[in-house]
């Protein structure tokens, strides 16, 4: 099995910036696509952005030049950094993750950690 755990919701002002992060453990033999997705209230999940083992990103539009995601392979951890922070982008956020256990391949999600933008 494998767990994934988020960290580094908060509170912060508009304009702020927040950093999240994303721990994978647990039985884990290979680590692919992982990814950060929100869900606002009253709103469906929607992808925010994702990257790939080797490193290449896609981020949604709303997330473009704002957004950073990145990943330490050797940590099994993936960040989000936001800068420019604005009042739609209060959600909570979900890692994501394309995980090989000793189970086989299999898509893992955290728990969701809470990011609110005061105007």
């Amino acid at each position: 099995q494998v767990q994934l755990v988020e960290s580094g919701g908060d509170l912060v002002q508009a304009g702020g910036s927040l950093r999240l992060s994303c721990a994978a453990s647990g039985s884990i033999f290979s680590l692919n696509t992982m990814g950060w997705y929100r869900r606002a209230p009253g709103k469906q999940r929607e992808l925010v952005a994702i990257i790939t083992s080797g490193g290449t990103t896609n981020y949604a539009d709303s997330a473009k030049g704002r957004f950073t995601i990145s990943r330490d392979n050797a940590k099994n951890t993936v960040y989000l950094q936001m800068n420019s922070l604005k009042p739609e982008d209060t959600a909570v956020y979900y890692c994501n993750a394309a995980a090989q256990s000793s189970a086989g391949w299999d898509i893992y999600w955290g728990q969701g950690t809470r990011v609110t933008v005061s105007s």
